[in-house]
């Protein structure tokens, strides 16, 4: 027992000793968070923000390979899709030519079928002569709508960043409302309007930082750059307000500073412990194959970090700034006692139980049948960007379209004519498009090969020209036996040998009249850019049109299909599809093993912290079969309503629901089992429903408001589902810690007691009469029953029990208690 309560010192020394540094040292620490604040305004831009997912993917998915693979071989030029409506169709022809006829523009597909004229709309396929990565290209989309401005026209384009300037404006109007609600929430929670600035303040600071040291990560996803701020507030913000209740209930028998070190040295053990669940919590989304789950997890582990740096470091020293404002601007709490919610549970405390392993065996099976989408397209949002309503506009006109890419090892046209040729024959596809089927002149596909005097006669070229420049070719191409056997049979592609005849005339080998050049160049100029859209140095890509939509079994399988066709004429040969439809198939496929993953590290990682915490195999299977059921209960609302859920919501908010709603539960089990053993079972569990109360209304309120807001006002499809899943999941996990967990308390608290394995120290009676000095935690009686906290000196008789601290018998000279104790503390300041 000596030992243990050494050691307790001990750490009480060290934490006071630290905490006393920390409020001492305040204006260091005020000068060093102005430091970072101000350093984290600049940083802030610094950041850069990736804003597709399947960046994301890892690198052995089908999607990231053929990406690579399309950026290293391939030119993607700069295209947009212009819809003119309320025109005739003479008038839609007008504009074609003038959009064909703007330098910028090397491509234009229109036509008057219903794919590009219908309803009176015109849709324009507009290629720009530019990278679309290269900013002439927007600068050439503006062009067009500049001379397109006097028509109603609506612009749909993946070039720019339309759709992350909307995310991040709608972010700015939720950050704005979470502030209100925060403000008001402290409000009315708190028992001083002047601690309201102080937790404002060490918020604000942190967030600040947050921000700025973003950049550290390099990039960060669409994802975490628009909601870590607003989760960080929402998930760390009782941090401050534990320790300023606890400054508060320090502050009724210590001046400002003492109190301050005092609940400092109580507050930093007691709130790193409870961020450990939320931090568990959210490390299992760095087991996520896919990478913006470790992108999140790192965003807001770090944040959450920063947040405890700021509660421990600098809110201290705003506590000292303003403890005489919060001494003079106490108020009437607006937080009532809520009696009957523990009356209610001890009366039902043999029905809710069974009641809620029923609702959760149910919500376990409707769960599992949760249509859970891969890709925006099937998704709906209460609020649709710019971007969404044109692509819906034009979807209502003239349908949707799913394009993937085939890549294939270049060097056979023939195997992509007889390929593309089994594509466009099966009902899956609308159309294909590669070189070996798109047209160069009067029916000659661009692969089609020809003779020397075919070649002539197309060109219009004297046969003799032809007849060299075939000759030259097959010396170039060293096939000398063409040159040898004769020439009149020998063919060759007709891109090819186009190509070859420009180089020839560029190099001044042979010349052609300016009829004939002129012809030459436009035909140079349009196979070009079929060549660097289609043809690269080791592999070619095919266009696909499928008609099938973006994700479904249906489209799943056949891209299997697709694989297998392509194989028949590549074997041994890694075939690539990208596009939208393969990326998410690749989703679906690694969401198969992230679900899994998520669930069991997010619920491991949080047991082992729970097993420390309370010393007890039941608690922790409690507390995590309560939230684990609130989870379940959550995802069966989509399930129910037959809303297709993106897939990233459900892993995201199951890791931050698990980690940070399990806090209520913790608050509520750690309050009844230091009751229980003090008073009756239902006194015990009335005042634990009381004292759990603000706590829960305070952080909970603040988390289910921040995760409504993003999902009534955020276009985009996963940000929505993440604010909905966690706003709805927060309420569910609050009814049920508050209407599920007490009666569950009550009902199984012998069966908590038996599984504790805390070591049990023998603790030594002390009796004492006469004079002594006690200080720290005991329990017994002096001339009555006590159990507290006591640092005082005591003359009469004590049976007692220390716990932690000590007790120590004086020597009465038989002076007042009041003489006594102001001798003492007259010895310890001469001692300091």
């Amino acid at each position: 027992m000596a030992d243990q309560s050494t050691e307790n010192k001990e750490n009480d020394s060290f934490m006071l000793k630290v905490a006393t540094f920390i409020v001492d040292r305040r204006n260091l620490f005020f000068l060093l968070f102005g430091i970072a604040i101000i350093f984290s305004v600049i940083s802030m831009n610094w950041v850069s923000v990736e804003n597709s997912m399947s960046a994301y993917l890892p690198h052995s998915t089908e999607t990231r390979q053929g990406l690579e693979r399309m950026e290293e071989q391939f030119i993607t030029y700069g295209s947009a899709q212009v819809m003119v409506t309320n025109i005739p169709y003479q008038e839609a022809e007008k504009i074609a030519d003038r959009l064909e006829a703007l330098d910028t523009v090397i491509m234009l597909s229109f036509d008057n079928t219903e794919k590009h004229y219908n309803n009176f709309s015109a849709l324009y396929d507009v290629t720009f002569g530019y990278e679309e990565t290269d900013e002439r290209a927007l600068e050439a989309l503006d062009q067009v709508k500049e001379m397109l401005s006097d028509y109603d026209i609506y612009v749909s384009t993946s070039m720019g960043d339309a759709s992350a300037e909307q995310i991040a404006s709608e972010m700015q109007v939720i950050s704005v409302l979470v502030a209100v609600v925060v403000v008001t929430v402290l409000l009315l929670t708190s028992q001083t309007w002047a601690e309201v600035p102080v937790l404002l303040l060490t918020f604000i600071a942190a967030a600040l930082i947050t921000k700025g040291t973003n950049f550290f990560m390099g990039t960060i996803s669409f994802v975490s750059n628009s909601v870590t701020i607003v989760l960080q507030l929402a998930l760390s913000i009782d941090y401050a307000v534990i320790f300023c209740n606890r400054y508060k209930e320090e502050h009724q028998s210590l001046p400002i500073r003492e109190a301050d070190i005092m609940a400092l040295s109580k507050a930093i053990p007691e709130i790193s412990s409870s961020s450990l669940t939320t931090i568990g919590g959210l490390i299992a989304m760095m087991f996520m194959q896919f990478g913006i789950g470790s992108d999140m997890a790192l965003c807001l582990i770090r944040a959450i970090l920063l947040s405890l740096l700021a509660v421990f470091l600098l809110m201290p020293g705003l506590i000292m700034l303003f403890g005489n404002a919060m001494d003079k601007t106490h108020h009437k709490s607006f937080i009532p006692k809520i009696p009957f919610v523990g009356k209610f549970a001890y009366r039902t405390r043999y029905v809710m139980p069974l009641l809620f392993l029923l609702l959760i065996i149910g919500a376990y099976i409707v769960s599992s049948k949760c249509p859970y989408v891969y890709g925006y397209s099937m998704l709906e949002t209460p609020v649709q960007s710019d971007a969404m309503i044109v692509d819906e506009m034009i979807k209502e006109s003239f349908g949707s379209s799913n394009m993937v890419a085939m890549i294939v090892p270049a060097g056979s046209y023939e195997k992509e004519k007889l390929l593309l040729r089994d594509l466009d024959a099966r009902p899956e596809v609308d159309y294909t498009m590669g070189l070996a089927n798109t047209e160069a002149m009067d029916g000659y596909m661009l692969t089609d090969k020809l003779t020397a005097r075919e070649f002539s006669e197309l060109l219009e070229l004297d046969y003799e020209v032809a007849e060299v420049l075939y000759m030259t070719y097959a010396v170039n191409d060293e096939n000398y036996a063409k040159i040898v056997n004769g020439l009149s049979t020998y063919s060759v592609p007709l891109i090819d040998i186009f190509m070859f005849l420009y180089d020839e005339v560029t190099e001044g080998y042979v010349t052609l009249d300016d009829e004939m050049m002129e012809t030459l160049e436009d035909a140079h100029s349009q196979m070009q850019i079929a060549l660097d859209q289609l043809q690269g140095g080791e592999y070619s890509r095919m266009l696909v049109y499928l008609n099938l939509p973006e994700e479904g079994e249906e489209t799943f399988a056949f891209l299997d299909e697709m694989h297998q066709m392509a194989g028949q004429y590549y074997e041994d040969a890694t075939i690539l599809i990208p596009g939208e439809a393969t990326s998410q198939y690749d989703l679906y496929k690694t969401f198969q093993t992230d679900n899994t993953v998520v669930n069991v590290v997010s619920i491991l990682a949080v047991l082992v912290v729970l097993l420390f915490t309370f010393m007890s195999a039941g608690m922790p299977v409690l507390l995590i079969l309560i939230i684990q059921g609130a989870i379940w209960i959550n995802f069966s609302f989509p399930a129910i309503q037959q809303k297709n859920l993106f897939f990233m919501s459900y892993l995201i908010v199951s890791s931050i629901q698990m980690g940070a709603n399990i806090d209520y539960a913790i608050v509520i089990s750690g309050r009844f089992m230091e009751l229980k053993d003090k008073m009756s079972k239902r006194d015990a569990i009335i005042e634990t429903m009381n004292f759990a109360f603000p706590t829960i209304v305070t952080s909970g309120s603040m988390l289910a408001l921040a995760g409504i807001f993003i999902g009534m006002m955020s276009s985009d499809g996963a940000i929505c589902g993440i604010g909905q899943c966690l706003g709805r999941g927060t309420i569910i996990s609050i009814v049920i810690v508050m209407f599920v967990l007490p009666q569950i308390l009550l009902l199984g608290e012998k069966i908590i007691d038996k599984t504790s394995f805390a070591v049990s120290i023998p603790l030594k009676l002390e009796r004492v009469s006469g004079l002594m000095r006690i200080d720290g935690m005991v329990q017994g009686q002096i001339n009555g029953t006590i159990i507290g906290e006591v640092h005082g000196l005591v003359r009469g008789d004590a049976s007692l029990f220390v716990n932690m601290g000590r007790l120590e018998q004086r020597e009465d000279d038989g002076s007042s208690l009041e003489n006594l104790l102001q001798r003492e503390g007259d010895g310890e300041n001469e001692k300091q």
